[in-house]
């Protein structure tokens, strides 16, 4: 997969999965462009049990992925990705960016799995490792374009997916390329921390 722009379609695509998720958002929504994903209701826990709405994260660029932490070869290359994308960035850059993955195991990744992945991953305070309940972690994966299917065995069959957020949560570049940074991703990111 190749990072791509959001066309006005894929935009509008956006919006209407987040209108069909009947989420209320949680302040006025002329707060917010519509096509935010910040609109959805979404309350998370993270890593250190700090339960915050999805929309907090507002205000900076955000790096968001899904994953789950028992998973043994795809997940940790994203998280390796997701360092090398940031390594990318100039350093006076890279502390703009927010990091937020969100598991979409919440029975089995707890509070502190999620704690115990962070230090295993490398994820300093820049990182949010996140849970919630499968309904919210579903809502989220519509928002951010992941796909992911638990199988019988208790694994997942799942999409990788960087979105990148820009600084009022619409998804402005996507790139679902493991290993070293995607240079659009990266290009991307780099004109949002500069605005």
């Amino acid at each position: 997969m190749t990072t791509t722009n959001l066309s006005r379609r894929e935009s509008l695509l956006a919006i209407a999965s987040i209108a069909a998720l009947s989420c209320a958002p949680a302040f006025a929504a002329s707060e917010l462009p519509s096509s935010s994903i910040y609109k959805l209701d979404a309350k998370l826990t993270d890593q250190d049990g700090r339960e915050f709405d999805l929309a907090s994260l507002r205000g900076q660029p955000v790096l968001a992925s899904m994953f789950y932490s028992s998973c043994q070869m795809v997940c940790p290359m994203i998280f390796e990705t997701v360092h090398a994308t940031l390594k990318a960035l100039p350093e006076a850059e890279r502390k703009d960016v927010r990091v937020l993955m969100v598991s979409f195991d919440p029975p089995r990744d707890t509070v502190a799995v999620l704690k115990e992945t962070a230090a295993k991953r490398n994820c300093d305070s820049q990182w949010t490792l996140a849970r919630s309940d499968e309904t919210t972690v579903r809502k989220v994966a519509a928002v951010l374009g992941v796909q992911y299917r638990k199988l019988a065995d208790g694994e997942f069959n799942h999409s990788t997916q960087l979105a990148l957020l820009d600084r009022d949560g619409r998804i402005a570049a996507k790139s679902g390329k493991l290993g070293p940074a995607d240079p659009a991703l990266v290009k991307r990111m780099h004109a949002i921390v500069a605005a």
